[in-house]
């Protein structure tokens, strides 16, 4: 028998088990008995936290989201004062030693990318089906990311003693668009050196849209 617990632990506990399952095996495999299983309790506390497999993936599409933030925010802090440089070049050795900081994280979650882009898929699918409950979740997702990446890029150009010459919530979706794509690609192909590359043409990239 499970160990009682208070129920926010339990919701939690039960998450963390539904993200195990959806990372290793997909969204398709997660369903409320497997999910038990995993975690140990029967299949009435399951469905007492979450009514169906919907409800479910919402909460989890929220879980995933402050995941996937705290991941950015850890990358995106590891850059440091760039050491003897002023303007452009500063810039760039800031956007450079952030965005390549995002680059192990990806290569060590490989199925958490993977159920970053299900999930979103799922919600949008949802969306169109009329559930708009489910289709917010990827909306969340996505204004989540465009607010830490312009708080990052504000910072960069902030230290370097530049400007951005568009509005920085332009430059963040352009970033965003452009990882998410390398990311897709990467899981494709595993192709690391490719990545590094193109992440630092990204990088040229944004340098451009700075003065």
């Amino acid at each position: 028998m499970a160990k009682k617990l208070p129920a926010d632990e339990r919701r939690a506990q039960l998450l963390e088990a539904a993200l195990m399952i959806a990372a290793e095996q997909g969204v398709d495999a997660l369903t409320m008995r497997p999910l038990a299983a995993a975690a140990g309790v029967s299949l009435g506390i399951v469905h007492y936290h979450f009514h169906d497999k919907d409800t479910l993936l919402t909460e989890l599409g929220e879980t995933q989201i402050l995941q996937v933030n705290e991941g950015m925010r850890l990358a995106f802090g590891q850059y440091a004062e760039p050491a003897g440089l002023t303007g452009i070049p500063a810039l760039e050795d800031l956007l450079r030693a952030g965005i390549r900081g995002l680059w192990p994280i990806v290569e060590a979650t490989p199925h958490h990318q993977l159920l970053t882009y299900e999930l979103t898929a799922h919600a949008l699918r949802r969306r169109s089906a009329g559930n708009l409950a489910a289709g917010a979740i990827a909306e969340r997702q996505y204004s989540a990311m465009d607010a830490e990446t312009v708080a990052f890029l504000t910072l960069c150009a902030t230290r370097a003693d530049v400007a951005w010459s568009t509005p920085v919530e332009q430059v963040a979706r352009f970033t965003l668009a452009c990882m998410n794509g390398l990311v897709l690609r990467w899981l494709v192909d595993r192709d690391s050196d490719a990545a590094l590359i193109a992440l630092d043409d990204l990088v040229q990239i944004l340098t451009s849209k700075a003065r």
